[in-house]
């Protein structure tokens, strides 16, 4: 059984980080909490080992856990003891990076355009509920980072973080799998980087702050909008926007360099120029250090429970969704490059970011975009940006 994470001494981040996700310690005063959700409250936590099986690629059967509390209500979590957590990139993908650790497969924030939801379809889950409901918990990867970073093999490579699943989803509140993590790649003076939604990783500011010093860490916030309806409906789970503003903030303070993508951009959702302009001016005010904007791309089974969404929430944007995407995974490029250009604000002004062109690319046959120009390459190497 897991025991109840060890009390420790918390600080003013610790406090912004629980009051986003809802979280009541007791153990702060004067937060407001920005997130209306009620996460989950660890003091009165009970854990139930009710079930073991068995999912492809894994040698031995998984614990099947499930935890009494309000965000973790019909999720079962797998947990398993991954052979390698290092994970190669492969050679034709447009990522700016060869290496990725995924502590968790499966993300609670339930995003319904969630590009990582086809891969679930690799343990047995479908896309659709299961990949919101069915996570898998990789609890031996702190140690796994740590000796795999040992090989003499290793040649020192970046290493991404949040390049599938959110690495701080709500349960990383519960497992505490990053700490560990974090404190491998430090040990190992070894670069890397972090996207995520979620405002918990204030909680390990200290050992960022540390490898922004030495290794150059970078961090990324998504933000799609401000809006709080689109925020609801597209991505029901995830912390307030505004929480994650306030991370971005108090990152940066701290010496981490950290940016916002706004992603995905999503064509009559949260598109208009009132919408991004809001966004816009909050992130400046936090002091990002870049930004970058992503079309909305619909690969595989995206394409089926991001339709099935709208088709209930947003019906009357079915047909042009239909004109705009039609059997491929991108929309065409003149909207790509429209959605992109839209968080370029040029020579206005008061611009606070690298204009970074990371869209505007034609699909291949494969649903894939093609290789990019090595300006393009160059403008995506700072951060994280080009996963959407």
């Amino acid at each position: 059984m897991l025991g109840r994470a060890p009390e420790r001494r918390v600080s003013r981040r610790w406090w912004l980080a629980e009051a986003s996700l809802g979280i009541r310690s007791g153990r702060g005063r004067g937060v407001r909490a920005v997130c209306e959700h009620t996460f989950v409250r660890w003091d009165n936590l009970t854990i139930e080992e009710d079930a073991r099986a068995r999912l492809p690629g894994h040698r031995d059967p998984a614990s099947v856990r499930r935890f009494d509390a309000p965000e973790a209500l019909d999720t079962r979590f797998y947990e398993v003891r991954a052979k390698s957590v290092l994970n190669k990139v492969p050679p034709a993908s447009q990522m700016p990076f060869r290496w990725t650790v995924n502590p968790y497969r499966g993300c609670a924030h339930a995003c319904v355009f969630c590009f990582a939801r086809p891969t679930h379809t690799f343990l047995g889950f479908n896309p659709g509920r299961d990949f919101e409901r069915e996570i898998v918990v990789k609890v031996n990867a702190p140690e796994l980072v740590r000796a795999e970073l040992a090989r003499p093999s290793w040649k020192g490579e970046h290493v991404a973080l949040g390049t599938n699943t959110d690495p701080y989803q709500w349960v990383e509140g519960r497992y505490r799998l990053m700490e560990g993590i974090w404190q491998a790649l430090l040990d190992a003076r070894n670069p890397c980087s972090i996207l995520t939604k979620s405002p918990l990783l204030l909680r390990d500011i200290g050992l960022l702050s540390e490898l922004a010093r030495t290794v150059g860490l970078t961090a990324c916030l998504s933000i799609p909008t401000l809006d709080q309806k689109v925020w609801r409906e597209t991505e029901p789970k995830t912390p307030n926007p505004r929480a994650r503003l306030e991370a971005v903030a108090e990152l940066n303070r701290a010496g981490v360099p950290t940016g916002v993508l706004v992603a995905p951009l999503m064509p009559g959702i949260n598109d208009s120029p009132e919408q991004v302009e809001e966004l816009l001016d909050a992130i400046a005010d936090a002091g990002a250090t870049n930004v970058a904007g992503i079309a909305l791309h619909l690969r595989g089974e995206v394409k089926d429970v991001f339709t099935g969404w709208m088709k209930d929430a947003r019906p009357e944007l079915v047909s042009r969704y239909e004109q705009l995407y039609g059997r491929r995974a991108y929309a065409p490029q003149t909207e790509r490059e429209r959605l992109a250009a839209m968080v370029r604000r040029g020579a206005r002004p008061g611009a606070f970011w690298r204009n970074k062109r990371l869209e505007g690319l034609e699909p291949a046959e494969t649903g894939h975009p093609p290789s990019r120009s090595a300006s393009e390459k160059a403008a995506a190497r700072d951060g994280q940006q080009a996963l959407f």
